[in-house]
């Protein structure tokens, strides 16, 4: 499977059984799929979420957002119990506002499920860590 790396934005042809092994890139050495939550930004996003053959669950969040800090450690817990399956990622929408305006997000935090950049599925609000992982499979 195609892996884009979060950190340089090279892809990698990762073997599907070596998924779960802590893959590394072939160019910068880093973690592809470490089990944490990576930060998108709109320079990164296009080429992490549509270069990666992975399910990629991206949650619009602001730091002002009660809830989308509630949610936090929930979606961290996901990503680590979901390493290898699928990527979780997080855009600031104010950071990003142009990716918000592009995903008309209208309330967060929203959750948007991809595969190969398409937009399988969305949902609004906050939800627990196995709520998430139920959502993705």
């Amino acid at each position: 499977m195609l892996i884009t790396c979060t950190h340089c934005q090279t892809k990698n042809r990762v073997p599907d059984e070596r998924a779960m092994q802590d893959p590394v890139c072939g160019r910068c050495g880093k973690a592809l799929l470490s089990g944490e939550v990576v930060e998108l930004d709109e320079a990164s996003f296009d080429a992490v979420v549509a270069g990666s053959e992975l399910p990629v669950l991206v949650d619009f969040w602001a730091p002002w957002c009660g809830p989308c800090r509630m949610m936090a450690p929930q979606f961290e817990d996901a990503a680590r119990r979901l390493k290898g399956r699928a990527l979780l990622v997080k855009v600031n929408s104010d950071e990003a506002p142009r990716l918000s305006q592009r995903f008309a997000i209208r309330s967060i935090p929203t959750l948007i499920q991809f595969r190969a950049g398409q937009e399988l599925q969305r949902m609004s609000g906050a939800l627990q860590s196995s709520q998430i992982i139920g959502w993705l499979k």
